[in-house]
């Protein structure tokens, strides 16, 4: 929680410094935001090779619980599509490609913003960040009317780090290497599915 009220305290920021032209530097002509993005893509790959024991822990998993993170994957992009035919003024690839961030909104907003433009990766950016305040908040309802594995779904990408205690505190101890299994596919689904869907047209 305290990490997304940081983000978002940032953009705020940021965006009072663009309304206001506090910053004598026009960052639409450069390419930080691309240089930025780099420099997250490489902070993910080190802190997934950085824990080593992460990776040997998913051999204990029920085969069965490989398919949590690729419905998550579906039910996700399913319901955004679905959500997307009712909007008039984003397309159901639009809303896709925001839903396709699964709670990632610091990865997510930055690709968007650079294919889509700044209204709708700010669209992300929020969309996301309410998406692991819900899975934070939520958890003991989602627990008791939907089963222990639902926090982990609705946590998306954020249940290996962010959303990994509460659903440790809700779901049991026994869930732990099942939502950072989970949050290992799905963050790693992240960059491939927004880009490939920023990317498609028709």
């Amino acid at each position: 929680m305290k990490g997304s009220l940081v983000i978002v305290s940032f953009f705020i920021v940021g965006t009072l410094c663009g309304v206001y032209h506090l910053i004598p530097f026009n960052f639409s002509d450069s390419n930080l935001s691309y240089y930025a993005l780099c420099g997250l893509m490489f902070c993910v790959g080190i802190s997934i090779g950085n824990d080593p024991k992460t990776l040997k822990s998913f051999r204990s998993l029920n085969p069965r619980l490989v398919f949590l993170p690729i419905m998550t994957i579906l039910g996700t992009l399913a319901g955004c599509a679905v959500t997307g035919v009712f909007m008039s003024q984003r397309t159901p690839l639009d809303c896709m490609a925001v839903g396709a961030g699964f709670g990632y909104y610091s990865l997510s907003s930055i690709f968007i913003t650079e294919y889509k433009g700044a209204e709708l990766g700010t669209i992300a950016l929020l969309s996301n960040i309410m998406r692991e305040i819900i899975a934070l908040l939520g958890a003991p309802l989602l627990v008791r009317y939907f089963g222990k594995l639902a926090p982990i779904s609705v946590g998306g990408a954020t249940t290996m780090d962010t959303t990994l205690p509460i659903i440790t505190r809700y779901s049991g101890q026994e869930f732990v290497i099942i939502s950072i299994f989970h949050g290992f596919i799905v963050d790693f689904s992240v960059p491939f599915l927004v880009t490939f869907l920023c990317s498609v047209s028709f």
